[in-house]
């Protein structure tokens, strides 16, 4: 029903910049909230940051002040602008969507990888 295909992650020294893009495709329902996760190596995959279809975004307190998350609702697309990276921000990086039909449901993409070098 719904695909999310992520774009812009590759290796970047420290205190570098990168940006994320995610568009989803769908045949039915609603996209409401999106966000983007992390996995690192031997971790468990973790929030990052996460935006309603309204526009009120949430953060981890790893990010805040550095990575900005904004979406095109007409576009179907979440970005994420990192900025300020560190090596601890490696990791591959997930976008999830919920999509509402007659219910809920949780999309993810296939992951983009994201190395910051020291």
């Amino acid at each position: 029903q719904v695909q999310l295909v992520e774009s812009g992650g590759g290796l970047v020294q420290a205190g570098g910049s990168l940006r994320l893009s995610c568009a989803a495709s769908k045949t039915i329902g609603t996209i409401g909230a999106m966000g983007w996760y992390r996995q690192a190596p031997g971790k468990q995959r973790e929030l990052v940051a996460t935006i309603t279809n309204g526009g009120k975004t949430n953060y981890a307190d790893s990010v805040k002040g550095r990575f900005t998350i904004s979406r095109d609702n007409a576009k179907m697309t979440v970005y994420l602008q990192m900025n300020s990276l560190k090596p601890e921000d490696t990791a591959v990086y997930y976008c999830n969507a919920w999509v509402m039909t007659t219910g809920v449901s949780g999309y993810w993409g296939q992951g983009t990888q994201v190395t910051v070098s020291s």
